[in-house]
């Protein structure tokens, strides 16, 4: 191999290893990739563009975000769907940067969210609500508790908090009764909705868990005997259960599921949104499109989610 060929070679290996690391902080990628041939190469076979969709941001929406990826991936093998979590914050910070073609997000986007992605591309963002889903309270299976009301779920959670105790709502919890509170990180469209909906927008306590990801909540309260923390309901195993809330002390508690969702008694249900920069179009408007198809919407409800059709019908 003369040191033209070897040099074209290591720097095609070095471009690969490059753009397989960028991933959702790196620039999204264009619809006709395609690159040349090294110099001197043998025939080469015909060339396959593949089309990258870089996703990314809600980590409630890993889940689905990624089954969904590897099912169109497997049926359109010259599109790949790359996901990447962080959170619903994350998500939209890179889309108003440029740096994704779809956010992945559980909470709307703020105005100026809006107004900035417009100042920084030009374009607006087009959302499309493409399931739902509901915000589950999980405790540990042995937890006795059944049903709190959304009065003292806020006052385990708020700040300078009046239940720190098993005890004070009549549960037992032996050998746990301080109350382990595990939360979300802020940079999460989950904690975000939390405080808004549960807290009334007021600061959550000092001294909580805060984890990174949907499922490390779930994993950590069923670990912990004592604990109580939030997470989408595709989240729960057989180590967890769900707390019914009840909206007002003495009304009838709910659990989470499609039925409570579609006919809005469980108090704490919300949208599962993608973003683009304007309308999209090509191969990210197609793929977009079977997610919002009666495939795509199967496979979400397959995954503990609750399909856009659910929740029509109930309304």
């Amino acid at each position: 191999m003369t040191r033209k060929q070897l040099a074209n070679v290591v720097f095609g290996l070095l471009f690969v290893s490059f753009a397989a690391a960028a991933g959702c902080g790196g620039e999204a990628a264009p619809a006709e990739p395609g690159s040349a041939e090294p110099e001197g190469a043998a025939a080469p076979a015909p060339e396959v563009k593949k089309t990258v969709i870089q996703n990314c941001g809600s980590d409630t929406m890993l889940q689905i975000a990624g089954k969904w990826s590897a099912v169109y991936g497997s049926a359109n093998p010259n599109v790949s769907v790359e996901v990447t979590g962080g959170g619903s914050g994350v998500g939209i910070n890179n889309l108003v940067k440029g740096l994704t073609n779809i956010a992945n997000s559980s909470r709307d986007m703020k105005q100026e969210e809006r107004d900035e992605a417009k100042a920084s591309t030009g374009k607006d963002p087009a959302e499309f609500i493409v399931g739902f889903d509901a915000i589950g309270i999980y405790v540990h299976k042995d937890n006795p508790i059944t049903d709190i009301s959304m009065e003292d779920l806020a006052a385990i959670y708020i700040e300078n908090p009046t239940i720190t105790k098993w005890s004070q709502m009549g549960i037992t919890v032996p050998g746990n009764d301080d109350i382990v509170v595990v939360s979300r990180q802020n940079s999460s469209g989950t904690y975000a909705y939390f405080r808004e909906h549960v807290l009334q927008k007021k600061d959550f306590r000092l001294g909580m868990q805060s984890m990174s990801g949907s499922k490390d909540v779930v994993d950590l309260v069923s670990k912990t005997p004592g604990a109580i923390g939030y997470s989408g309901m595709g989240y729960k195993t057989d180590a967890v259960k769900f707390v019914s809330i009840a909206a007002k002390k003495g009304d009838p508690a709910f659990s989470p599921s499609v039925a409570t969702v579609a006919d809005k008694s469980y108090p704490l249900a919300r949208s599962l949104n993608m973003f683009t920069l304007g309308q999209p179009e090509g191969e990210v408007k197609k793929y977009i499109d079977w997610v919002l198809s009666p495939e795509g919407q199967k496979i979400l409800e397959e995954e503990g989610y609750i399909p856009i059709s659910a929740v029509k019908a109930g309304q």
